[in-house]
């Protein structure tokens, strides 16, 4: 089973080597592994080229956002699964992509997904939040939950079936996707109870001066999916974070530092 790994990229020197060797350093042998630079100027690019030899493929070209980035990977990718590494994380581990395959094939999920780890950008070494999805439930999904979107692994023939990212979002199209596949699809899925990617904050979802518009681009995909009150909605799925945060402040106990 191939597994395509995505990763879309725009000015992120600090971090994109960091996703790359996490990538590369996988132990499953069946990886096709694209990046999709946007355009970098800070020398991003430089480093992405730095590995040619050892992606299997490099997409060099302007988009209108990382989703689109994205969607530009799954049209090239050959994978039976689709997977993402965005330019600011990494894969914990080097038999992430085995283990999570593994659970694919025993389970004959469409998607599998997992836990994972946000860190702070300027302080790395204690995580901020803890991100433990759980098993996926109809009542969770009507209460605000989603599975961590970057540890989810899908079938491509799902993307095939039910379609790509809504490039008409800049911030909530991996919302409305696994609302779109877990909610109206109800598309088979497996939880691997694991820590699979360790992530920084201040991504386009928690800067706070893109707050405003994360809300109403929730607002608006509760209204398409036809979950409602919409605002009831996006407060509860608010309220999700707060165990996340209580997780990271006791992280050190937990044995979960860096």
């Amino acid at each position: 089973m191939k597994v395509s790994v995505i990763t879309s990229c725009l000015n992120r020197k600090d971090t994109i080597q960091l996703a790359i060797e996490s990538v590369l350093a996988q132990t499953y042998t069946d990886i096709e592994y694209i990046i999709v630079d946007a355009g970098s100027t800070d020398g991003s690019r430089e480093i992405i080229e730095k590995y040619r030899g050892r992606v299997s493929k490099i997409i060099l070209e302007p988009d209108n956002g990382m989703y689109e980035g994205i969607n530009k990977g799954i049209k090239a990718a050959t994978g039976d699964v689709i997977a993402v590494c965005h330019s600011d994380d990494q894969f914990l581990n080097k038999d992430v992509v085995q283990n999570m395959v593994t659970q694919l094939v025993k389970t004959g999920a469409d998607m599998a997904y997992a836990n994972g780890i946000y860190i702070r950008r300027r302080d790395d070494r204690e995580p901020a939040r803890i991100w433990k999805s759980g098993k996926c439930r109809r009542w969770k999904l009507h209460c605000g939950w989603l599975p961590l979107h970057t540890t989810c692994f899908i079938r491509r023939e799902v993307f095939e079936k039910y379609g790509l990212y809504d490039e008409s979002y800049h911030i909530a199209a991996d919302t409305k996707l696994l609302l779109q596949l877990l909610y109206k699809e109800r598309i088979k899925t497996c939880y691997v109870p694991e820590y699979v990617v360790r992530m920084r904050m201040g991504g386009l979802s928690t800067d706070l001066n893109r707050r405003k518009h994360m809300w109403k681009e929730d607002i608006r995909v509760f209204h398409e999916v036809r979950l409602r009150p919409a605002y009831l909605q996006k407060l509860l799925k608010m309220g999700w974070k707060v165990p996340q945060y209580v997780r990271g402040l006791f992280a050190k106990r937990l044995g979960m530092r860096d």
